[in-house]
């Protein structure tokens, strides 16, 4: 899952920028998230990997989850990220994987709690979850490909859903999910976007699953960052 900066930060709650520096204006790994190819309480049913956000990876088998959720979480409370696992992988990391929250500065408790969260159910080694987020993201720059469609950040222009999902479908040949949420002055804004990927985290496929977007308008903006 890969969300956008400007839309994070331009909410009532705002947003704080890590204590490398803020990040460049484009589009971040929220996280790589195993999800259920198929969702229905009481069934039986396989794992689907969605980045996007960021997220992800490895199929699994398996009833709907915990508190009834489509995916699972928290497979694993003792497998602790270590910063040696991914030590080759933090500059990298650093600058696309992110945090903005104001609870810390410190990108590596956002990584830590995406891998617990997450990674622990994705049947992959730490530095394969983030490794291998990260290669999605290098091979697909959705902040190019929309500009190329011309959907670029601003404080003023609205651009409909169909045209960013048809834009980011013709640059990297598959469908994703959207998600939106609010500026501070109640319109719709991109917030994240979700690309799907294969058991192995390695390629993109199409979105097997819709999910609910939070877009109440198919117009949003997206704001400067």
């Amino acid at each position: 899952m890969l969300q956008w900066p400007g839309s994070f930060c331009d909410t009532r709650q705002g947003c704080c920028f890590p204590d490398t520096g803020k990040p460049a204006a484009e589009f971040g790994i929220h996280g790589l998230w195993p999800n259920y190819a198929k969702c229905g309480r009481g069934r039986g049913e396989e794992l689907a990997s969605a980045v996007l956000g960021e997220d992800d990876v490895a199929f699994f088998s398996g009833a709907v989850g915990r508190r009834g959720k489509c995916w699972p979480e928290f497979c694993d409370d003792g497998n602790a990220l270590s910063l040696w696992e991914v030590r080759d992988l933090v500059a990298s990391l650093n600058r696309n994987w992110p945090t903005l929250s104001c609870k810390s500065g410190r990108s590596f408790e956002f990584w830590s709690y995406e891998w617990k969260k997450h990674g622990t159910c994705s049947n992959l080694a730490q530095h394969d979850y983030f490794a291998r987020a990260l290669a999605i993201k290098a091979a697909y720059n959705l902040t190019a490909i929309l500009a190329g469609a011309g959907i670029v950040p601003s404080d003023t222009a609205t651009y409909s859903l169909s045209s960013v999902r048809d834009a980011i479908a013709q640059g990297t040949g598959f469908s994703v999910n959207l998600e939106c949420n609010r500026d501070a002055d109640g319109n719709a804004q991109l917030f994240q976007v979700y690309q799907c990927v294969d058991r192995k985290g390695k390629r993109l496929i199409d979105c097997p699953l819709s999910m609910p977007t939070k877009c109440s308008s198919d117009q949003v903006k997206l704001p400067v960052f």
